[in-house]
């Protein structure tokens, strides 16, 4: 395989070059950091005066995290760090606890989250011959503007179809003879149902590659959407708070997401103990900007639960790779005493061929108990109406989701397209316990 790089220099830079760059990196970002009213104080609190108080990169260790919670607290400017002059833009999240998580960005900001973008999309084998249509959201949401940005710097031509409408995205793609989608999983897999209610051909379409995001998903259904969509699927990793998209990302090998590493300066901790853990430990993923002016970030807890692979890249690149996200830390549902992820479910439902493209995770209050309920569509393609074959197949969701969470679900088989379809990001789970339990 003959791999490309967007910018050699620094993707495959040597390990002990890296680290020279992110202690001048975060140096500078501790400059930033001071000017805002949120680090002056809490930097200064921890002896943290100047950036000539950071003498290696495990001085990171003095600086406290910075949660969500934090970015609420100083809303809307407590974590600027310039001008608001010379603030370009603002992306936001939806605010569903009352006030957004709001990030700012100057000139550069976008100038550097777009060569981060570009270099990410390069990494998978694409360039200015082929055609971009982005199916996710724009606004305030950051996915969208940020592939579209990162896209047209790579050259390519972009169709900003945004999200929703399948009928009319699927036209897009026969009309422009799209090559690459950006889209989440649930979506894609959407997108593969409509084709076959409005018959249409896999072949009418130009197809290559997609790039799944925005909602966390297992192995088994990256390889269901490749198989059924016969493309490759790259996974992809970001948030609004560093950016959005472009933390990190697959290369063509697809063994694992490249965080770039001169952009974020990585930590895995436990997130009991917020202690760091060695690389290859599953724990929770924090992250420091490097790079951002406008609103830099120190140690910011992202609650996405993963690892560091310990092995080098076969392309070369030096920066450090994730595993695909397992979860999110304050996702993760307790039923009975049991620690479970709604991801543990979709791998097993997922790799199942007879069940069908979506599913459901509801989780009850019966008297004393929690009571886990699988609600999974059917594949149309493998049988209908078949009492005794339909029993087989729930009984065996049933068995390997028990080997796999260690509790006894209920299972229920529900007929395809049944089931609620999000063209955003997809809502799996339904927990209708008393909340005080």
């Amino acid at each position: 395989m003959k791999f490309q790089y967007w910018l050699p220099e620094k993707e495959k830079m040597a390990r002990c070059e890296l680290k020279s760059f992110q202690l001048a990196a975060l140096k500078r970002t501790i400059t930033c950091a001071l000017r805002t009213d949120f680090y002056n104080k809490r930097l200064k609190d921890v002896g943290i005066n100047s950036p000539d108080d950071i003498r290696s990169l495990d001085d990171i260790r003095k600086i406290p995290f910075t949660s969500k919670y934090d970015l609420r607290a100083a809303f809307p400017y407590g974590m600027l760090a310039t001008n608001k002059d010379d603030v370009i833009r603002l992306h936001a999240s939806s605010g569903t606890t009352g006030i957004p998580t709001t990030i700012y960005f100057n000139r550069n900001d976008i100038d550097a989250w777009t060569a981060l973008v570009a270099r990410s999309i390069f990494a998978t084998g694409c360039n200015k011959q082929d055609v971009f249509q982005n199916m996710i959201t724009y606004g305030l949401f950051t996915g969208g503007f940020g592939f579209h940005y990162g896209a047209e710097a790579v050259g390519m031509l972009v169709i900003p179809s945004g999200s929703g409408n399948t009928s009319r995205q699927l036209r897009l793609m026969q009309d422009f003879e799209t090559t690459v989608v950006h889209a989440t999983p649930s979506f894609l897999l959407h997108t593969e149902s409509k084709m076959k209610e409005e018959g249409i051909l896999r072949d009418s379409l130009c197809l290559k590659r997609a790039f799944a995001g925005a909602e966390p998903y297992s192995e088994d259904t990256r390889l269901r959407i490749e198989e059924l969509l016969q493309i490759e699927v790259f996974n992809s990793y970001g948030l609004s708070e560093m950016n959005g998209p472009g933390v990190a990302f697959e290369c063509q090998c697809k063994s694992g997401m490249h965080l770039w590493e001169d952009a974020f300066l990585a930590e895995i901790i436990d997130p009991e103990t917020l202690e760091p853990l060695p690389d290859g430990e599953t724990g929770e993923l924090t992250l420091t900007t490097l790079c951002r002016e406008a609103m830099p970030i120190l140690r910011y807890r992202t609650r996405d639960i993963t690892s560091f692979y310990t092995e080098v890249c076969q392309c070369g690149r030096t920066h450090r790779r994730i595993h695909r996200i397992k979860g999110r830390s304050d996702d993760m549902l307790i039923i009975n005493g049991v620690n479970i992820f709604p991801s543990q479910i979709e791998e097993v439902v997922m790799g199942i061929k007879e069940a069908g493209n979506n599913y459901l995770i509801i989780v009850e209050k019966e008297g004393f108990l929690d009571r886990l309920t699988v609600k999974t569509e059917v594949n149309p393609d493998t049988f209908r109406d078949d009492t005794r074959k339909l029993n087989v197949l729930r009984e065996k969701i049933r068995h390997k989701l028990q080997n796999t969470i260690t509790i006894n679900p209920k299972v229920e088989l529900v007929e395809s397209n049944s089931l609620p379809v999000s063209e955003g990001k997809a809502k799996r789970v339904i927990d209708n316990r008393p909340k005080d339990v």
